[in-house]
């Protein structure tokens, strides 16, 4: 998976008058927490965390700080503003090589399936996946091939099989499936 280096300033805890000073000054507050280590305060700046929001890859965070240290993340919770859609706040957990990362990776649909041939239609429902892996695994996106795909049939989550990955969203989330189409229904009819 690929690495995207972040540089942050430590910040101390402040109130809501502090959070908004930051904002204006057009930097993002964050948190970094997990492996059994303390919550560690800091700033971003905005534009450069946009490079990492506004993408749909999913990537490893070497999070550089401005006290000497780096530590390796990924993304856990983002928070928009409802309005302006800028980031209000960013969490980010902690991660190592040792234990499996959870995270969202893109779903890549490969192939030409059966059931578009016959005159159905394509559709798919989920353009992510939750993934378990280690770092060493973990894949930038999951390949679904959909040739034997057939007419009025789906691929659930439950279905996806990969070597050393395991998949952890909800078994009954419809990746894709083909629909029959109303000119097929209205021949079946007819005929």
């Amino acid at each position: 998976m690929q690495h995207f280096e972040l540089k942050g300033q430590i910040r101390q805890v402040g109130n809501k008058a502090v959070v908004k000073a930051f904002r204006k000054q057009g930097v993002v507050p964050c948190n970094l927490y997990g492996l059994g280590m303390e919550n560690i305060l800091f700033t971003v700046d905005e534009k450069e965390l946009k490079a990492l929001t506004n993408t749909p890859k999913s990537y490893i965070v070497d999070l550089v700080l401005d006290n000497g240290k780096a530590y390796t993340a990924v993304l856990h919770e983002l928070q928009f503003h409802p309005v302006s859609d800028r980031c209000l706040h960013v969490d980010f957990l902690a991660v190592n090589e040792e234990k499996p990362i959870a995270i969202k990776v893109p779903v890549i649909i490969t192939g030409h399936s059966i059931g578009v041939q016959q005159g159905g239609k394509f559709t798919q429902n989920s353009r992510f996946i939750r993934i378990s892996a280690l770092m060493k695994d973990l894949p930038d996106d999951v390949t679904v091939d959909i040739s034997s795909l057939a007419l009025d049939k789906k691929i659930k989550a439950g279905d996806l099989k990969f070597d050393k990955i395991s998949v952890i969203s909800d078994k009954d989330t419809i990746i894709c499936g083909v629909k029959s189409t109303r000119n097929m229904v209205a021949q079946e009819t007819a005929e």
